[in-house]
C-alpha cells in the first residue's frame, strides 16, 4: 500500500506582504499529479492545513478544490488539525467531507476510537491501520492542578500524550487482528519532537509546559508521520519516524532547502520504504549579504539566473550607518527581476538590550525569547525563573489558541 505523507500547507500565508496563493495552488496540481502517477491509495495531511484559524475564502477554496480534485484518483484522504488550524472550522465540513472518502480530525475527538482508522488500498482491501494524532492540547488530556511546579507539570503531560498514543495503539491492534491479513500501523502526530531541527517560521509549540516530546514515547507503530516542523527529516535517524516538512519555503531561513513530500510503502510485514518526492520551487527566494558594493554583485548573480522575479531578503555590512539604506538598496536592484522584501542591518554585538545578538531585530525574536532575554539580567533564581518561563508559555498558549 501506497501513502502520501506532507504537512504544513499553510494555505492562505502572507509573506511579508506577499500572498502564496500562485505558489499553494500550483503545489496542489502538482500533488495532484503525483498521487496519480505513484498511485497512492491514502493521503496523511499531519496538520496545518492552514496558516491561521481564520483562513481567507481563496485558502478555503484551494482546499475544497483539492478535496474535488482528489475525487478523480480514488485515493483516501486524511487531514489532521495542527496548531495553526481552528478546531471549529475544520469541524465544520467534518461531517460533509466523510461523505467524499475524507476523514477530518481536527482534535481529539470524545470517542478515542474514532481516532482509529482502516486505510485502504487501490482494490478497496484493507491496507493499513491508521492512529490518527493532531495537535494535542493540553486540557485536552490533563487537569491542571494548584501547586504543582513547572518540572512536575511537564512530566505529567508527557505521560498524558504518551498515554494517549499507547492507548490509540492498543485500538489499533485489535483493529488490525480483526483483518483476514495482518495490516501495519501507521501513527501521525503534530509537535516537537527531542532533537528535531526546526526554522524561523516554526512557531514553537508549549503544550502547557512540554516543549519537546521524546520519540522513545511514541508507541512501536510502523511508521509515524509527523507535521510541525518545517525541514524534512528523520527523528533520531529513525527510518520510521519522519516529518516531511513543509511543501513551499515559509520564511528565508528555508532558502536551499529541498522541499518534499514522502511517499510511503507498507505491507502486512510493515514498512517497505519512504521515498522523498522533491517539490519543485514554483517561487524562488534568495538571501544576499555584504556590503553595497557587494550586493552589487551578489544581485548581478541572482539575476541572471532567475526565469521570474526572485523575492530577496538583504542584509547590509559595514554600510549600516547610511541614513538612506533603503533607497540605495533598492537602486542596486532596479532594472532587474528581483522583488527586495526584507532590508536587514547586521548590527555589532557591541549593541545593548534585547537585540544585542548579531544580525537580530526584536521583529525577528519570537515572544517567548523576548520574554527570555528580559528575565536573563534579573538576579532570579532558576526555579523562580523557570516558574516564570512555564508561566509565560501557558498564556501564549491560551492566546494563540484558534479554537
Amino acid at each position: 500500500m501506497r501513502i502520501l505523507h506532507t504537512s504544513d500547507w499553510h494555505l492562505g500565508q502572507h509573506f511579508m506582504g506577499k500572498t502564496r496563493v500562485d505558489e499553494h495552488q500550483a503545489f496542489l496540481r502538482w500533488l495532484i499529479e503525483q498521487i496519480k502517477e505513484h498511485e497512492v491509495a491514502a493521503v496523511v495531511v499531519a496538520g496545518d492545513v492552514f496558516d491561521t484559524g481564520t483562513p481567507p475564502s481563496y485558502a478555503r477554496e484551494l482546499y475544497n478544490g483539492f478535496i474535488v480534485e482528489l475525487q478523480h484518483t480514488g485515493a483516501q484522504l486524511v487531514i489532521l488539525g495542527g496548531n495553526h488550524d481552528s478546531v471549529a472550522m475544520l469541524n465544520e465540513s467534518r461531517a460533509l467531507l466523510g461523505c467524499l472518502n475524507v476523514q477530518v480530525i481536527p482534535g481529539l475527538l470524545d470517542q478515542a476510537e474514532h481516532q482509529v482508522m482502516t486505510l485502504f488500498d487501490r482494490d478497496g482491501q484493507p491496507g493499513a491501520v491508521l492512529c490518527a494524532v493532531p495537535f494535542i492540547r493540553a486540557r485536552e488530556v490533563m487537569l491542571s492542578e494548584a501547586g504543582q511546579s513547572a518540572e512536575h507539570k511537564q512530566q505529567a503531560l508527557q505521560q498524558a500524550i504518551a498515554d494517549h498514543y499507547q492507548h490509540l495503539f492498543g485500538l489499533a491492534q485489535q483493529q488490525a487482528r480483526l483483518a483476514e491479513q495482518p495490516l501495519p500501523i501507521m501513527a501521525t502526530g503534530h509537535l516537537t519532537t527531542v532533537g528535531a531541527s526546526s526554522s524561523d517560521s516554526v512557531r514553537e509549540i508549549y503544550i502547557g509546559t512540554l516543549d519537546a516530546f521524546p520519540a522513545s514515547a511514541f508507541p512501536a507503530a510502523d511508521y509515524i508521520a509527523l507535521g510541525h516542523i518545517h525541514r524534512p527529516q528523520k527523528v533520531g535517524g529513525k527510518e520510521h519516524i519522519r516529518y516531511c516538512g513543509s511543501p513551499i519555503a515559509l520564511s528565508f531561513d528555508e532558502v536551499g532547502q529541498q522541499k518534499e513530500v514522502l511517499l510511503v510503502e507498507m505491507n502486512g510485514e510493515g514498512l517497505k520504504a519512504v521515498t522523498p518526492l522533491p517539490v519543485p520551487v514554483f517561487q524562488p527566494l534568495a538571501r544576499v549579504s555584504g556590503n553595497l558594493e557587494q550586493l552589487a554583485e551578489a544581485m548581478q548573480a541572482e539575476a541572471a539566473q532567475a526565469e521570474i522575479p526572485v523575492w530577496l531578503e538583504v542584509t547590509v555590512v559595514e554600510d549600516d550607518y547610511l541614513s538612506d539604506l533603503q533607497p540605495r538598496v533598492e537602486q542596486l536592484a532596479a532594472g532587474l527581476p528581483l522583488e527586495i522584501l526584507l532590508v536587514r542591518r547586521q548590527r555589532s554585538q557591541r549593541s545593548d538590550g534585547l537585540t544585542a545578538e548579531q544580525g537580530v531585530t526584536l521583529s525577528e525574536l519570537t515572544p517567548v525569547e523576548v520574554f527570555e532575554r528580559r528575565l536573563a539580567p534579573e538576579s532570579l533564581e532558576d526555579e523562580r525563573q523557570q516558574a516564570l518561563n512555564g508561566l509565560y508559555r501557558e498564556l501564549l498558549v491560551q492566546m494563540e489558541d484558534p479554537a
